[in-house]
């Protein structure tokens, strides 16, 4: 639901975003570059910037495009990544984190955007936008670059909690296959518990448990239960989604993450270490180029959180331009398919409610 799956964004409905403009390494003026890149792209795209006013009204003003298309909402205080979450609960009220997160709650916003400390980030979504009917944790899914025909599998969670039990696994399984089927276009969406290998003997007890809830809902939740998969099955074709706790997931991502890095210096030395070799790095030039834009995680930037009653995209905090602006694109094809109103429909079919509650819900996913 990035750059890379190409999905078409209507550009004829015009969607407001909430930008935290103080959460990243870099400052905010990646974060200004990177939503007048979307503004580029998308006529119809509205921010409100959340941060110092005097030293956004300087980066805006030097963008054009944003003229007229970018509201500033003075916050002088910053979350720190170093700031505990309880931290920011208490004394958060000034930050530009807090006031991105309080507009989507208003309604001002459809979606908030933050590059900042991803525990924190988490805290104020759940304090201010509240979680969804039924949902006991929230989960943060990233798409991962995979073999699988669309290019990228789902997983989650990979850092909003690290327990989990059998009943929250189900709950990451139905909002992990809302997402495929909206983002990858994935009608039968293959999910899979993440597990110390595929025989249905093996691992915790929750994840039996989770196996055989999971294993349950499929024919109602139309989607394919796989059963258990490995580590290696995460960027592999044998299920679309990779369920597992946020403890796991996290390990996973930024094992991942470390690896692909470590490769990238490794082809980079190689290519370096004789003429012949920088010889063939420029007849292999094309194909470098194509392999360094699929595997660049700035195409794929943003996690999203699920399970909450409002939409909230973490963006990687050392994000440049276009990260920042993958990033935008991911929350506006995540508004424009009332994802937040669907993830609440899957979780409603499963999950007992009282009458107020089930009397809200939508009714078509």
């Amino acid at each position: 639901m990035t750059t890379a799956q190409n999905t078409p964004v209507d550009a004829s409905r015009r969607t407001v975003i909430s930008i935290d403009a103080m959460g990243g390494d870099r400052g905010p003026a990646p974060v200004v570059a990177g939503i007048a890149r979307s503004a580029k792209i998308n006529p119809n795209l509205h921010f409100i910037l959340h941060g110092p006013a005097a030293a956004l009204e300087k980066l805006v003003a030097r963008r054009r495009i944003l003229a007229g298309r970018c509201d500033i909402r003075d916050a002088k205080d910053v979350v720190t990544m170093d700031d505990k979450p309880s931290q920011v609960l208490r004394q958060g009220k000034n930050t530009s984190m807090w006031s991105a997160v309080e507009s989507v709650r208003n309604g001002e916003s459809e979606v908030c955007v933050s590059c900042g400390n991803t525990g924190a980030l988490m805290a104020l979504s759940m304090i201010r936008l509240r979680k969804l009917p039924g949902v006991n944790r929230p989960a943060i899914a990233i798409l991962w670059p995979s073999r699988s025909a669309g290019g990228f599998n789902v997983m989650l969670d990979v850092g909003a909690d690290i327990r989990a039990d059998a009943n929250d696994l189900l709950q990451y399984a139905l909002m992990g296959v809302s997402y495929a089927r909206n983002g990858l276009n994935l009608k039968i969406p293959r999910v899979g518990v993440l597990n110390v290998g595929t025989e249905e003997h093996k691992g915790r007890p929750e994840l039996r448990e989770a196996h055989d809830l999971i294993a349950e809902q499929s024919e109602g939740g139309r989607y394919d239960f796989v059963g258990f998969v490995e580590g290696g099955d995460i960027p592999g074709d044998k299920a679309d989604v990779i369920v597992t706790d946020g403890f796991t997931g996290n390990i996973a991502l930024k094992t991942g993450e470390g690896t692909a890095s470590l490769i990238g210096d490794l082809l980079r030395q190689a290519f370096r270490y004789s003429p012949l070799s920088r010889l063939a790095q420029l007849l292999a030039v094309t194909s470098l180029q194509r392999l360094q834009k699929r595997i660049d995680p700035r195409q794929v930037n943003g996690g999203v959180f699920l399970g909450l009653n409002g939409t909230v995209v973490k963006s990687h905090g050392s994000a440049d331009a276009l990260g920042v602006s993958a990033a935008v694109k991911l929350a506006v094809q995540l508004t424009q398919s009332k994802f937040s109103q669907k993830i609440a429909a899957r979780l409603a079919s499963v999950t007992p409610m009282t009458h107020d509650e089930a009397s809200a819900e939508p009714e078509t996913e």
